[in-house]
């Protein structure tokens, strides 16, 4: 995947709360495939509840980021929501 000027892209974030471990392998496989978008990511494991939280940055046009959030949210035992910025 190649990564567009920054004219045509946002800023975003996007926020992932993993309760089923099990789609760890999915997970990775749609990140890496949308890689050349990440800006960075951060993972904390909270082993006291069983869950993963997982932020994402990314520097890419909507469709992209759109694409990257509802197929991470249609993983079962899943979540996301994707905070914009104005920029």
């Amino acid at each position: 995947m190649e990564t567009k000027s920054p004219g045509e892209t946002r800023i975003a974030l996007v926020g992932i709360i993993v309760e089923d471990m099990e789609q760890s392998e999915k997970i990775n496989q749609i990140l890496h495939e949308y890689g050349g978008y990440i800006i960075g990511r951060m993972g904390i494991p909270y082993r006291q509840r069983n869950v993963s939280i997982i932020s994402i940055v990314l520097d890419a046009p909507n469709p992209i980021i759109s694409a990257l959030s509802g197929k991470l949210g249609m993983l079962p035992g899943v979540q996301t929501k994707t905070v914009y910025s104005k920029v």
